[in-house]
């Protein structure tokens, strides 16, 4: 059975949301978790009919986002750097943190270590599309200063993970750019490019509204800008929100219709809420590890576990470093 280790004193509202979407979790699916914290503040929020279904590593030390990341490596105590360590035993087969996401990267880098084939680890996010399908975006957030063969890797590794996890047959993959002719791009995003011809499914380059229109499954792109994108999106789709119901509340014909739209509403919130989501996978290590927001609830967690057991489940690690193999045969 599937271990997921469970940072339970990372996220902004402490251990409460974790322990709740973690027994959420165990209602509808079969696996071990393993909640790292402190032990006094997690028992009690433990219901005695779980208490045997759910094993406890005490630790009192907490990274707050405030720390550097680099000091989750000396800080051996801490109950991100102990769930880590649980996965690097071998104890479990993955790790959900809404902790310090700084320190969970580099921390499931640095101990677990690389994949073979890969230079550098990627963040990856799904975004909604039109097509009701959703599209893989990497890297998000790992890495801010890319090169053209880490591009050339995220691209192989995203179209893996749209395989295995979103069971997308031959998904097709594009660079972010700021065009689609051949020429537009940076330096880098154009040596990836030479890098990624030939390879199954590529498209070349793809622009923004590519990634919202269903047009491609895979977007690859620097961590720097995979970021601003995914910030960018949730602004603007909070703001959307927030404009639709101001709209409303001042119209009173409109009062009428939104009776009607509630349903739309509802899914469209569903579509950009991240909490439907759980978290970003850290692809291109050994093991698997999942970083959710700080201000994760109950169901983001609930999924963030989902996604965890899915990953392992699928072995798109394996997936990976074959895909990565013929990539780096097809270079030399």
């Amino acid at each position: 059975m599937v271990k997921i280790a469970i940072d339970a004193m990372g996220g902004d509202f402490g251990p409460e949301p974790i322990v709740k979407g973690c027994l959420q979790a165990l209602k509808k699916k079969d696996f071990i978790p393993i909640l790292v914290g402190k032990e006094s503040e997690i028992l009690p929020l433990l219901p005695k009919r779980y208490r045997d279904k759910i094993l406890i590593v005490d630790t009192d030390d907490v990274i707050s986002m405030s720390d550097a990341a680099t000091d989750a490596v000396k800080r051996k105590e801490s109950s991100i750097y102990k769930a880590v360590d649980l996965v690097k035993k071998g104890e479990a087969d993955g790790i959900v943190s809404a902790g310090h996401s700084g320190a969970t990267m580099t921390l499931a880098t640095l101990r677990l270590g690389r994949l073979k084939g890969v230079s550098r680890p990627a963040l990856v996010t799904l975004m909604p599309t039109k097509t009701g399908r959703r599209s893989v975006v990497l890297d998000v957030g790992a890495n801010v200063d890319s090169k053209p063969e880490h591009l050339a890797e995220f691209a192989v590794m995203g179209g893996c993970y749209a395989e295995d996890l979103l069971k997308i047959k031959n998904p097709s993959i594009g660079i972010l750019a700021n065009g689609e002719e051949d020429s537009k791009g940076s330096e880098v995003t154009k040596a990836a490019h030479k890098l990624l011809l030939g390879y199954k499914g590529f498209k070349g380059n793809v622009e923004g509204s590519d990634i919202f229109n269903g047009s491609c499954d895979v977007i690859t792109c620097d961590g720097f800008v995979g970021n601003l994108v995914l910030k960018a999106s949730e602004g603007v789709a909070s703001t959307i929100s927030i404009l639709i119901k101001d709209y409303i509340r001042k119209s009173p014909v409109s009062i009428t219709g939104a009776l009607l739209m509630r349903k739309v509403f509802k899914l469209l919130k569903k579509e950009i809420d991240y909490a439907e989501i759980g978290g970003a996978p850290l692809i291109g290590i050994k093991g698997c590890a999942i970083v959710s927001h700080g201000k994760s609830n109950a169901k983001a967690i609930e999924n963030a576990i989902y996604q965890a057991i899915n990953y392992v489940d699928t072995g798109v690690n394996e997936h990976i470093i074959s895909r990565l193999e013929k990539l780096k045969q097809k270079e030399a």
